[in-house]
């Protein structure tokens, strides 16, 4: 454990940015999750609808610094690539 004064504030901060960051991501991998059951259930207006609030949600992310630009970038055309492609 650490004494000094300064030290413990930085063992505070970095476990609330930690938990900060575990929500968000949670919330990205949901996001992604109801888009492709929305895929593979063939309707296409609801994986429309998912895919836009998914972007939203991975974008949001990436503003805050839990992912990187490129990675979001990957991940939004992958949904986008699997909604576009459905039948």
């Amino acid at each position: 454990m650490a004494n000094i004064k300064s030290a413990k504030k930085r063992i505070l901060v970095s476990r609330t940015r930690a938990d900060r960051n575990k929500a968000i991501r949670s919330g990205v991998k949901t996001a992604i999750k109801k888009v492709y059951a929305a895929v593979e259930s063939g309707d296409k207006e609801a994986a429309k609808a998912e895919l836009t609030a998914a972007t939203k949600t991975i974008e949001m992310a990436a503003s805050k610094g839990v992912y990187h630009k490129n990675n979001v970038a990957r991940k939004i055309s992958r949904l986008s690539k699997a909604v576009n492609g459905m039948a």
